[in-house]
C-alpha cells in the first residue's frame, strides 16, 4: 500500500539539544510494508508485523520505522481534508508530517496505520520492499500546461499532486469533473476554450487562488461560487471575453480579490456593493456597456483603472424620486435590521426576504434604504479611486458618472452640492 505525499520527518529531540528541523517537506512515497527480512520472525499464528518506509527522489531504497505496533503516540488529523495529517511515533521520537496528499487516499493509508498499530491484519496488500521506480515520483508534478486539443488527457486523471493546471484551446464546453478532485489546486487557467458554464464544485477548491476563464462563452458568475469557500482564497479572476451581462450582489463576498479583469463582456452595470472589495487593487472593466458606476464604487483604492469604451451617460439634471411617506412596515423593518446589524438566513425569515435584504442600498449617510430612495446621478474624476486611471474615453477624459441613492429628502438636500 501506498501514499504519494510530501513528508517531513520532524526530531522530536532537536529543540533541547538547540538544534532546528528544516521545516519543509519532500516529495515522497510512503509505503506499508512487511517487516524487513532481517527482524526476528513472529510466533506462530501471530498477525504479520508491518514497517513504514517513507522513500524520496534522492533515497529510493527508503527509510524504514520498523515498529508500528503500539509504537504509534498520536495521529493528527485535523487537516485531513485538506490532505494533511502527522503520525508521531514514540520510537524513535518523531514526527512523520504528511501534506500535499489526496484527501481519500491519506485516509485511507492512515486507517491502515491505525490497524498497524493496534497489532491487526492490514486488510489493504502490503508494499514490497524494494526500491521505489522514479516513475513513481512524476505522480508529484505540480504544473501542467495543456495547449492543444490533442494532447488533452482523457484515459488517464491528472496527477493528484497539481498546484498549476492549464489547459487552453482545448475546446472544452464543460469544466472536466477531474479537475475538482484536485485539492491542492492554486491555479487554474480554462481560458479560450467554449464553456459556457460554471459547476458550483469549484468552490471546493479550498486553496484556489487563481481562475482564469478569458475567452469562453459564460452568461454569468453564479451566487453559489460567491459565496463559496473562493471568499477566503480567490485573489485573482480573469472574467474577460465572455457574454456576462451582470455579477450578482453577493460577487462582492469575493473580498480576497486583488485583480479583477471584465474587459469585453455585456456587462450593463457592476455589483453596487463594490467598495466591499477592499483589497482589490487592479480592476479592468474595458468594453463594455456600462451607463454609470455604483456610488460604492468611491470607497476603492486601486492602483489600476481601465473602463475605456463603456457608453457612460451624462448625469441626469432631476434625480428619480421614490420616497413613500410614511414608510412601509416591509421598508422600515429591513432597514432596522440593517442599521442594526442584525444577522438573518433563510433559515429564519423567507428567502425571498434575504434577497431584498442582500440587494439593500446604501445612502451617502450610511443607512440602507430597499425600495424607497430618491437616485441622482453625479461625475467622479476616476484618480480619486486609482493611482493609474486608463483613459475613458478618445477625448482623454478621465471622468465617469456614478449613481447615488438617498434614504430620505434631508440626505438628498444636505447632499445637493455634491450632485451639482
Amino acid at each position: 500500500m501506498r501514499l504519494h505525499c510530501e513528508v517531513e520527518v520532524v526530531r522530536r529531540q532537536l529543540p533541547a539539544l538547540g538544534l532546528r528541523n528544516r521545516g519543509r517537506g519532500v516529495r515522497a512515497v510512503l509505503s506499508l510494508c512487511p517487516r524487513a527480512p532481517g527482524t526476528p520472525p513472529p510466533p506462530p499464528r501471530a498477525r504479520r508485523p508491518a514497517c513504514l518506509l517513507v522513500s524520496t527522489l534522492r533515497d529510493r531504497l527508503g527509510t524504514r520505522y520498523e515498529q508500528l505496533k503500539e509504537n504509534v503516540e498520536q495521529f493528527f488529523t485535523k487537516f485531513v481534508d485538506e490532505g494533511k495529517a502527522t503520525v508521531r511515533l514514540k520510537e524513535p521520537p518523531v514526527d512523520i508530517c504528511l501534506s500535499k496528499a489526496n484527501s481519500s487516499s491519506l485516509k485511507g493509508f492512515l486507517s491502515a496505520v491505525r490497524l498497524a498499530h493496534r497489532g491487526c491484519d492490514v486488510e489493504a496488500p502490503l508494499s514490497t520492499l524494494t526500491p521505489v521506480k522514479t516513475s513513481e515520483f512524476e505522480k508529484f508534478k505540480t504544473k501542467m500546461v495543456i495547449t492543444s486539443k490533442k494532447d488533452y488527457p482523457l484515459s488517464k486523471n491528472f496527477p493528484c499532486s497539481l498546484e498549476h493546471l492549464q489547459t487552453s484551446y482545448c475546446g472544452l464546453v464543460r469544466v472536466d469533473m477531474r479537475m475538482l478532485c484536485l485539492k491542492n489546486l492554486r491555479k487554474l487557467d480554462l481560458s479560450h476554450n467554449h464553456i459556457k458554464k460554471l459547476p458550483a464544485t469549484i468552490g471546493d477548491l479550498i486553496l484556489l487562488q487563481e481562475l482564469n476563464l478569458n475567452d469562453n462563452h459564460l452568461e454569468s458568475f453564479s451566487v453559489a461560487l460567491c459565496q463559496s469557500t473562493l471568499q477566503k482564497s480567490l485573489q485573482s479572476l480573469d472574467l474577460s471575453k465572455n457574454k456576462i451581462k451582470a455579477l450578482p450582489v453577493q460577487f462582492c463576498q469575493l473580498r480576497e480579490l486583488t485583480n479583477l479583469k471584465l474587459d469585453d463582456n455585456e456587462l450593463i452595470r457592476l455589483p453596487f456593493k463594490m467598495g466591499q472589495l477592499t483589497n482589490l487593487r487592479f480592476l479592468s472593466a474595458a468594453r463594455n456597456k456600462l451607463p454609470f458606476l455604483p456610488s460604492e464604487f468611491k470607497n476603492l483604492s486601486l492602483e489600476y483603472l481601465d473602463l475605456f469604451g463603456n457608453t457612460f451617460e451624462q448625469p441626469k439634471v432631476l434625480p428619480v424620486i421614490k420616497l413613500q411617506m410614511p414608510l412601509t412596515l416591509l421598508e422600515s423593518s429591513a432597514r432596522s435590521v440593517l442599521y442594526n446589524r442584525i444577522p438573518y438566513g433563510s433559515h429564519i425569515i423567507p428567502f425571498h426576504l434575504c434577497q431584498d435584504l442582500d440587494t439593500a442600498k446604501t445612502c451617502v449617510c450610511g443607512r440602507f434604504c430597499l425600495s424607497c430612495f430618491i437616485q441622482g446621478t453625479t461625475t467622479m474624476n476616476l484618480h480619486s479611486v486609482s493611482h493609474t486611471v486608463v483613459l475613458v474615453d478618445n477625448m482623454g477624459g478621465t471622468e465617469a458618472p456614478v449613481v447615488s441613492y438617498f434614504c430620505s429628502l434631508a440626505c438628498y438636500v444636505n447632499s445637493c452640492d455634491m450632485l451639482k
